[in-house]
Order: C-alpha cells, then sequence, then structure tokens
C-alpha cells in the first residue's frame, strides 16, 4: 500500500466562488479565539471606562443625529411612538402665540425704559395680554389634541401627552427636539402607524 509523506501532499486550494465570503472559513481554534477575544472583559478600571465612554459617546451620536432627523429607532423614549409623532407634527403644523412672545418681550423691555410712565403702562399692558393669548392657546390647544387623540388613536393611552404638547408648544420652533419635520399650516396624514 502506497502511502503519502507529509511533504508529497498538495496545498490545499481556495476555490472562489462569485457569490461567496471571498475567504477561508476560519478553524475551530481561529473562531474559538476571535470569540474569547471579543467576549474578554476589560482588565482595568481604565479601560473599562474608556470601552464605556466610547459605548456612550456612540450613542449620543444616534440620539442627536436622530433628534435631527426624526429617526425613531434612536429617539429617547419620551419621545418614540406614533401618538407622540402625530403629537410633534400637529403642534409643530400650528401656529402657536409663543412665536411672538420673545419679540414682545423686547419690546416690552424697550418700553418700559423709555423713562416714560405712559410707556411703560403700554408696554405692560402688552405684556399682560399676549401672556393671556398663551394661556388660552394653551386651554385651546389641551382641548383639540384631545379630540384629534380620541379620533386618531381610539385605543392608545393617552396618560401624559397633554404635557408633552404643552412643553413643546412653548419652545420657539426652531429650539424644539427633536427637530420639527413639518410646515405650518401643512396638512397631516391620517394615519400614524
Amino acid at each position: 500500500m502506497f502511502r503519502r509523506s507529509k511533504t508529497d501532499a498538495a496545498p490545499p486550494t481556495t476555490v472562489e466562488k462569485a457569490d461567496g465570503k471571498g475567504r477561508p472559513t476560519p478553524s475551530r481554534k481561529e473562531a474559538e479565539a476571535a470569540a474569547r477575544a471579543r467576549a474578554k472583559a476589560p482588565r482595568t478600571r481604565k479601560e473599562q471606562a474608556a470601552a464605556q465612554r466610547s459605548a456612550r459617546g456612540e450613542s449620543s451620536r444616534q440620539m442627536r443625529q436622530a433628534m435631527k432627523t426624526g429617526d425613531e429607532r434612536y429617539l429617547p423614549t419620551r419621545d418614540k411612538g406614533p401618538v407622540k409623532r402625530f403629537i410633534r407634527d400637529w403642534i409643530d403644523s400650528r401656529f402657536s402665540f409663543v412665536e411672538l412672545l420673545v419679540p414682545l418681550l423686547i419690546l416690552t423691555m424697550a418700553l418700559g425704559y423709555s423713562g416714560n410712565a405712559r410707556l411703560m403702562g403700554i408696554g405692560n399692558g402688552l405684556m399682560f395680554g399676549i401672556i393671556l393669548l398663551v394661556v388660552v392657546d394653551i386651554f385651546m390647544l389641551r382641548f383639540r389634541l384631545r379630540r384629534e387623540l380620541a379620533r386618531r388613536f381610539p385605543d392608545a393611552p393617552t396618560k401624559g401627552t397633554t404635557y408633552y404638547a404643552v412643553m413643546r408648544s412653548l419652545q420657539m420652533k426652531f429650539m424644539r427636539m427633536p427637530k420639527p419635520q413639518v410646515k405650518i399650516g401643512q396638512q397631516l396624514p391620517d394615519t400614524y402607524r
């Protein structure tokens, strides 16, 4: 019987398929070593802190990007879901008196520092008037939002939705996070599933 020696053995050839992975399958020993290396916990506190910092940085980057684009996968829990997305779009599509608040505050301050008692009275009246308009707007927002949520999401829980909507409406539009995805007056879709 004829035996081949180890030196006579033909080297293994790798045949690459058109749809193959392009590299040979690792041996069991190599695969186990790679798995151990991936599962190895950091040995020192310094390595552990570096790993956590890197993971936090990546998570924060994804969340910041999601806040700009509205990507549901990486949004914080308080902003996730079709109900919250509808509330954001509904608030962003309507005009709010809060948009006028900052310019009127500046005007009121200018009138207050003028030294003229009559102008200061006009400034104070203007300020109280706009605050009253904002309060009325918030109450109207609450009732309209409840009606819209009951119509669009009859089975969804609405706990906390009013607070979420009011807090979003009290911010200037360019400062809202997640960034507004609709324009003022834009028609909203009927379904948010």
